[in-house]
């Protein structure tokens, strides 16, 4: 009773870890792992806490500035002086002036009032946190691009890997056939041995499909930051029996992110600009200092007997002539945002030649598909037709092998139109910049 008991214990315990191992992943569940879990992922979570702390930074520059300095000077030998003559007596008298010792604590305040520098550079705050996001966006982007490009090679080696079996099932009955034949004299053995060469083909091509699929789900648990030893089972799909419908939206290059992260870039350019033109404005700030000072001619009085002193002020600094270094820098300004503003517009044609040349892809894969899934059926009923009629011996053998070949290729063609199409529907999401709707919609 007891050893039933810790049987059941044990059960219980396993089953949500073999649960676990065995619960297939969908396209959106590899997804949403790959959105936690792969390394750019927090690369771009750092990026936006480092420009969050450069706001910060940038903020602080127009804060009060407070700083403390304590000094002890021993003066080991006392500057001297020289009083001239006639102030206490005919001659010229020698004296040095202070004491040995001397202790200062001060601590000292400065306010910019006005620096339009400095608040220029603070409009750069909100551009970067931006900038931060974006970058976020486009890795999550990346993620989905390559995550479902993975996924459907998965399922399209599979689907490969199905139609080989059949393949190979039906060359199998040939070639028992055909072993009989052999035996009982009725072909030559050459013929049995030319049917047994495509059976070792086909053998051959599974085997390198298996190999493919073990590749593309390795390659999908390195884009999903999945543990390489971590098993991987995918849900079945209807992907590859029906189409999915292809969404099109008319072309607009602001929904890129890469568009609107050189329009960002083109903000922080036009920032800096403004920010090295405003250097040739005054700058005012305040500032404010006190102290505590101790002079004395002995050690021990060091720290004693303070007197206090303290000051406010203002100052204000009126650039003049700094031999045209400004002016350079405010060309070499310009000439970076008239040059990037130049490659946007080049840009904004790459992308629209990218959306163009995706519509059109995804409109030849699709038929494509359609034409070689009818070849597929078209082939396999001919193949059937041929075997049976060499059964009935009404066909020769070669007729039967020209039919298997055909069949054989037409699921290659098959197989590589649904790689082909796959691969247009994702390029079309990103080049329409739909990819996380895309994600969204799963």
């Amino acid at each position: 009773m007891k050893r039933r008991f810790y049987c059941e214990v044990i059960m219980l315990i396993a089953l949500p870890v073999i649960s676990q191992a065995q619960t297939a992943w969908s396209l959106k569940d590899c997804i949403d792992y790959g959105l936690k879990h792969f390394g750019t992922v927090r690369i771009a979570q750092y990026q936006k806490e480092n420009a969050r702390q450069q706001s910060r930074q940038a903020l602080a520059t127009y804060l009060p500035q407070i700083s403390g300095t304590g000094t002890f000077d021993d003066n080991l030998k006392l500057q001297t002086t020289v009083l001239p003559a006639g102030v206490f007596g005919p001659e010229p008298t020698r004296i040095a002036l202070g004491s040995k010792y001397q202790t200062n604590f001060t601590a000292s305040a400065e306010q910019v009032i006005f620096d339009q520098a400095l608040l220029t550079g603070i409009k750069a705050n909100k551009p970067n946190q931006q900038r931060a996001e974006l970058n976020d966006r486009q890795t999550q982007e990346e993620i989905i691009y390559q995550v479902s490009k993975n996924y459907y090679q998965v399922f399209v080696s599979q689907q490969q890997i199905s139609l080989l079996q059949d393949n190979l099932e039906r060359t199998q009955q040939v070639l028992n056939i055909l072993k009989l034949q052999r035996d009982n004299g009725v072909i030559q053995p050459v013929d049995y041995d030319r049917t047994d060469v495509n059976y070792n083909s086909n053998k051959s091509q599974l085997s390198l499909a298996k190999t493919n699929v073990t590749l593309a789900l390795n390659r999908l648990k390195y884009q999903m930051g999945l543990d390489q030893d971590q098993e991987l089972v995918l849900k079945d799909s209807l992907i590859l029996t029906q189409l999915p419908a292809v969404s099109e939206s008319p072309f607009d290059a602001k929904n890129l992110t890469s568009y609107q992260l050189n329009e960002n870039q083109l903000t922080l350019n036009r920032l800096d600009q403004d920010r090295i033109k405003a250097g040739y404005l005054p700058r005012l700030s305040f500032n404010a200092r006190y102290g505590q000072m101790a002079l004395t001619n002995e050690f021990g009085n060091s720290f004693k007997n303070f007197i206090g002193f303290g000051t406010i002020g203002l100052k204000l600094n009126i650039p003049i002539f700094d031999g045209f270094s400004r002016s350079a820098q405010i060309q070499q300004a310009r000439i970076k945002v008239v040059t990037q503003e130049e490659q946007q517009k080049m840009n904004v044609q790459s992308y629209r030649l990218a959306f163009n040349n995706s519509q059109s892809q995804i409109q030849q894969s699709k038929i494509n598909v359609e034409n070689d899934d009818r070849n597929v059926k078209l082939a396999r009923k001919v193949y059937d037709m041929t075997t049976l009629q060499y059964k009935q011996g009404t066909a020769p053998l070669t007729d039967l092998i020209n039919a298997e070949n055909s069949y054989r290729q037409a699921q290659t063609d098959y197989v590589n139109s649904l790689i082909n199409f796959y691969q247009a529907k994702l390029d079309l999401e990103q080049a329409q910049g739909t990819l996380i709707p895309f994600f969204n919609q799963l």
